[in-house]
């Protein structure tokens, strides 16, 4: 039996080794392929810009090339892939990112440090490519290799306005943050979203349910709300039952963030927030922190999602100096920029 258990582990160790080996050349293919697309952009910019009539110099230089390479190499080099090679190397010529790998990396040959800055597929670069403004683009890259996103992740993220999401509940020196840093978690406050969009549910937005019924669907579609929840997310459990005085209560949805290193209570109400269920998550948390949580840890955190909320009986009800426990609407389809930054204000 003890040999069993060897080989098992025997195995499973090999075959780890091959699924990492696996994904290290897949990454380095997407790499080279991406600092190579990049540089074919900077040639095409640079003959370009040798031409007399630059723009129907561009458009003849891109369909014979185009001509040229698909007769060499095949498929991939349509006029429409040559120029979005020539909008990679304009996009990111001048970037932060390229800037920043430079200064830290000086004796690196500039085909290293272009590996270094692209750490990202092709198809993600297409996304990023068209966000017109520098500091969102750094933003949804820094999260996307460092949350290793899928492209429908990125794509996903991106037309749920995330980014305008945390900015608009930030300061100017968070704002500048979150371009040069991507999401730092400190406290509490920064897992906050206000609104969560919620549209991977399914539910359409008139449509009536209960706070059973969501609840189902969230579990159901658990791995995309711990995306749109955040970094450091791990699910606990539902309806999670506590007792004292010979009373039964239950938690809708329980988490514990590793990064703050504090349980996460997530309370469900389709309707209006009222008052009453402010208390009812002020007691939750009381009860994780005197019983529960461990010394080492820090105190619970407390969200209730809801439909719609009054912000000034959110402040009036809860304590001043309240760091533990936030009211969030949530949307189930995407809004437009314009319609959120309207709901946030």
């Amino acid at each position: 039996m003890a040999r069993s258990n060897l080989d098992i582990r025997f195995y499973s160790q090999i075959i780890e080794l091959l699924n990492a080996a696996r994904q290290n050349v897949v990454r380095a293919v997407n790499q080279t392929m991406v600092v190579t697309y990049h540089e074919i952009g900077r040639m095409i910019v640079e003959e370009e810009q040798s031409g007399k009539e630059r723009a129907d110099y561009g458009r003849e230089l891109l369909k014979g090339l185009s001509a040229r390479l698909t007769k060499e190499f095949g498929r991939g080099y349509s006029v429409d892939n040559l120029e979005n090679m020539r909008r990679l190397y304009l996009t990111y010529k001048k970037s932060e990112t390229l800037s920043r790998i430079s200064s830290e990396s000086k004796s690196e040959t500039p085909s290293r440090k272009l590996k270094s800055a692209f750490q990202l597929s092709w198809s993600h670069y297409l996304i990023l490519m068209r966000i017109d403004h520098d500091e969102e683009r750094q933003f949804y890259e820094i999260e996307a290799s460092k949350n290793h996103w899928s492209v429908r992740e990125l794509q996903r993220q991106f037309d749920s306005e995330l980014y305008t999401r945390l900015v608009l509940s930030r300061n100017t020196k968070k704002v500048k943050e979150l371009s040069e840093k991507g999401l730092v978690i400190e406290q509490p406050k920064d897992v906050i979203k206000d609104p969560y969009i919620l549209e991977f549910l399914g539910f359409p937005e008139l449509s009536s349910y209960s706070e059973t019924e969501l609840e189902d669907q969230i579990i159901s579609k658990l791995e995309h709300f711990l995306l749109e929840l955040g970094n450091g997310f791990t699910f606990v459990g539902r309806q999670v039952r506590f007792t004292f005085d010979e009373e039964h209560f239950r938690v809708d949805l329980v988490f514990y963030n590793r990064i703050l290193k504090c349980f996460v209570l997530i309370d469900l109400k389709i309707g209006k927030l009222r008052h009453q269920d402010l208390g009812q998550m002020q007691m939750y948390v009381n009860y994780y922190d005197r019983f529960v949580k461990l010394d080492d840890e820090n105190k619970t955190v407390g969200i209730i999602l809801c439909k719609d909320k009054k912000d000034t009986m959110v402040e009036i009800t809860l304590p001043e100096n309240n760091k533990q426990i936030f009211a969030s609407k949530y949307k189930l389809v995407l809004p437009s920029k314009a319609a959120l930054k309207k709901v946030i204000e």
